[in-house]
């Protein structure tokens, strides 16, 4: 086998660099509170992107979970605010509250706000990469209330990947 002087002086390099560094998978988690003001999308990238950071994961997944039957989560554009008002209209011909729903305990609100959970999701998964999330140049991550009052709502957020370590540290 015939090694090239570039190839040894790459294996050398990475030699080094891994006496310095080794990678480690890492799993983090946090947990949001997000305070909505009724129906309508509250953006989360900044407070996700800041959960993805302290997770110092560079290659990975991260996992974005929301507790609740009444909201969702969509990854949608974010310069064009007449994008969401559209989704609004849409999902509002959807699971419209005129709807004869058996399911009213909770208000004539509260049985479209779950049907509209339905087609916006519980979970989104954004790759990481270079320790950011990768997401595309119009892209925001959205928790979407569908009950028209104000609500509390948890958003757990799993980082998982790969993250470097210095030697004798752990993470």
């Amino acid at each position: 086998m015939v090694v090239s002087p570039l190839a040894n002086r790459t294996a050398s390099a990475t030699a080094e660099f891994r006496s310095e560094l080794f990678l480690s998978m890492r799993v983090y988690q946090d947990k949001l509170e997000v305070s909505t003001r009724g129906a309508g999308a509250t953006d989360l990238t900044a407070r996700v992107r800041d959960v993805v950071r302290a997770s110092g994961v560079m290659t990975g997944q991260c996992m974005v979970f929301v507790q609740h039957t009444s909201a969702g989560l969509v990854i949608q554009e974010n310069a064009d605010p007449a994008v969401l008002r559209d989704l609004v209209k849409w999902l509002s011909t959807m699971a419209p509250e005129s709807r004869d729903w058996e399911h009213d305990a909770e208000g004539p609100d509260d049985m479209p706000a779950h049907a509209k959970s339905v087609l916006t999701r519980c979970s989104e998964a954004i790759p990481v990469c270079d320790g950011q999330l990768a997401l595309g140049t119009w892209q925001a991550i959205y928790l979407w209330e569908h009950r028209r009052r104000p609500h509390r709502r948890n958003v757990i957020v799993n980082v998982i990947g790969d993250a470097p370590e210095r030697r004798g540290e752990s993470g």
